[in-house]
Order: structure tokens, then C-alpha cells, then sequence
């Protein structure tokens, strides 16, 4: 009996709203170990695609995790454990510490005030099943802090960041989430400097790689080149007709 891949999209297509396609007939299977790089012109749909992947936009076809759709298994638990960043998170109120709270004591995602559901694409993608606390807060400051971050930049409000410390503080608490098998990054280090950007990729890959690791995929969108050889295991190229697999990062 054959096991079911982590992730699958099957005819996955996504339309503009005149009926214009971004994409048609996305197949693709994502398997624990992988590491894809999502490739494609400006405006192909790389981040729609993940958005869809998230049930965040509108699609037709299927998405599948561990074989099961996203209603089936229940979207705001698939939601913890396939789990999309945005490149830019959205203003939040408050600070990083005031939204790491928040995220913290979501029940599930359909009972949550309406402000908590518009905050931000990544508390959309944060619905938790239960009322206990999931998110691990010691886990999200010490890997933010390992990139730079600081613990009073925690306290300071989001308007108040630069894109850089809020994109790294985003991306840790994700991480520190502790729930999600796969991560869906849209450009996750666009605003990083080459240095902080190694640290943030070698963490990201050694997670995938760890054994005792929760985090078992990612699909990672990424302009770099250099960047998709470090870290991609696959590399897969998005047009307007779907989307094919190359065997090394050609660039973009």
C-alpha cells in the first residue's frame, strides 16, 4: 500500500476575477524531506499558489495533506499544520508580544473575533484546535534572537519595525508555533542582509533535516538564485499552464 505524499495538488487552478487564468492544472506532490523552490516570472502566481495551497484564495482542483482535503481534515487545524508566511506581514496592532499572545490563545479559528481574522495573512493561517496554548513563546525568542532580534524589539509596535525585524520576528513565531509540518514561505528573507539571511536558511533547513523536528517540508519562494541552491532539495517552475520540475536551479 502506497503512502500518501505530505502535500498534493492535483489540477489546482486559480482565476482572476474576469475569468482570466493565473494558472491552470498545478500537479505536485511535496514529500517530508523536501525542500521546494518555487520558481517563475514576476506576476506567474508563485505567491497565489501558496495562497491556495493555505485555503486562503479561492481554487478549483484539490489540495491534499497526508491525503486528506483541507474540509475534511478541518481547515483551521490544517491550517496549523501547513502553515503560510507572508513576505510582508500586514500592520498589526499592538506589538509582536501582544500579537505571540493572541496567536497563543486562538481557539479555533471560526470562533475568533473578526479584527483576529483580518490582522494579518499569517494569523489567517494560525487557527488552533483546541483553547489550550500551543505556541511555545521561550521557542519563538530564542530563535529570533539567535537572528538578531532583540527582546525589547518584541515590545516595540509592528508600525515601529523595519521590514527586516518584522519579517524575522513573523517567521519565528511560525516556527515557534511548533505545529506545522509544512511551511509555506513567500520570500521569508527579501529584507535581510546576506549575513542574517544564512543564519535564518541554515535553521530552516537543519529544522527540515532534524529527525526529532516537527517541521517536515517547506515550499519556499525565493528571487535568489543563490539563495534556491542552498537551500532547495526540488525546483519547480510556475506558468500560466502549470508547473514543471527542473533538475537544478537554473535562476530565475
Amino acid at each position: 500500500m502506497s503512502v500518501a505524499p505530505l502535500l498534493e495538488l492535483k489540477n489546482v487552478g486559480c482565476y482572476k476575477q474576469k475569468g482570466q487564468p493565473i494558472f491552470t492544472d498545478v500537479n505536485l506532490k511535496v514529500n517530508e524531506g523536501d525542500i521546494v523552490v518555487l520558481q517563475g516570472k514576476s506576476g506567474s502566481g508563485k505567491s497565489t499558489l501558496l495562497k491556495c495551497i493555505a485555503h486562503l484564495n479561492t481554487y478549483e482542483g484539490e489540495v491534499q495533506y497526508r491525503g486528506q482535503t483541507p474540509q475534511s481534515y478541518g481547515i483551521p487545524k490544517f491550517r496549523t499544520q501547513v502553515l503560510y508566511v507572508p513576505q510582508r506581514p500586514s500592520l498589526l496592532p499592538g506589538s509582536p508580544r501582544d500579537f505571540l499572545k493572541a496567536v497563543s490563545t486562538f481557539s479555533v479559528y471560526k470562533h475568533a473575533s473578526a479584527t483576529a481574522k483580518a490582522a494579518s495573512s499569517l494569523s489567517q493561517s494560525v487557527g488552533l484546535s483546541s483553547s489550550e496554548p500551543v505556541v511555545d513563546a521561550h521557542e519563538a525568542f530564542a530563535v529570533a534572537e539567535s537572528w538578531g532580534i532583540q527582546k525589547e524589539l518584541w515590545d516595540r509596535s509592528w508600525a515601529n519595525l523595519s521590514g527586516g525585524e518584522a519579517q524575522r520576528i513573523v517567521l519565528a513565531i511560525a516556527v515557534g508555533l511548533g505545529t506545522a509540518e509544512v511551511l509555506l514561505l513567500d520570500e521569508p528573507t527579501s529584507a535581510l542582509d546576506s549575513e542574517t539571511s544564512l543564519k535564518v536558511e541554515k535553521h530552516l533547513v537543519a529544522e527540515v533535516k532534524s529527525p526529532d523536528s516537527k517541521l517536515k517540508a517547506i515550499v519556499w519562494i525565493t528571487h535568489s538564485p543563490e539563495q534556491g541552491e542552498r537551500v532547495g532539495t526540488r525546483f519547480i517552475r510556475i506558468t500560466s499552464g502549470g508547473v514543471r520540475e527542473e533538475n537544478v536551479d537554473p535562476g530565475v
